[in-house]
């Protein structure tokens, strides 16, 4: 994994917290990680997130979501799709369905981050950048 994608470095990231049902996480934070945190609190996905800057380098501490009283993760899977060396793109008409509309795929569109549902619903097509579910 390149050190410069920081949205695959924050998938495993989350990818490895729930594995080990940790409570929270702590993911640099930049622009583009506060709007994919943004849109996984929105769907449920995650509890919270909120920033704190320890060392002077901002981070994202996000709280993971369980259920049950085995703690089963909410995530149960987090797939990238487009990568630096191969980016995806999808107009309006081809946006991906995950799992028949169970999960969710974060698209970058030119109205920012946001899921497969809210671009289809505003007609915008982008980057695929990743698939939750």
């Amino acid at each position: 994994m390149a050190a410069n994608d920081t949205i695959a470095d924050m998938l495993t990231r989350i990818r490895n917290a729930n594995l080990a049902r940790h409570q929270t996480v702590s993911i640099p934070s930049t622009r583009m990680t506060r709007s994919i945190a943004q849109v996984l609190k929105e769907e449920g996905f995650i509890a919270d997130f909120s920033e704190a800057a320890e060392t002077g380098r901002p981070q994202l501490l996000i709280a993971l979501k369980y259920k049950g009283k085995t703690r089963q993760p909410i995530i149960r899977n987090l797939t990238r799709v487009s990568k630096p060396g191969l980016r995806v793109y999808s107009n309006r008409k081809e946006l991906p369905r995950v799992l028949g509309g169970i999960g969710i795929a974060i698209i970058s569109t030119s109205s920012g981050i946001m899921t497969d549902r809210d671009a289809r619903r505003q007609g915008v097509g982008g980057e695929v950048l990743c698939y939750i579910w």
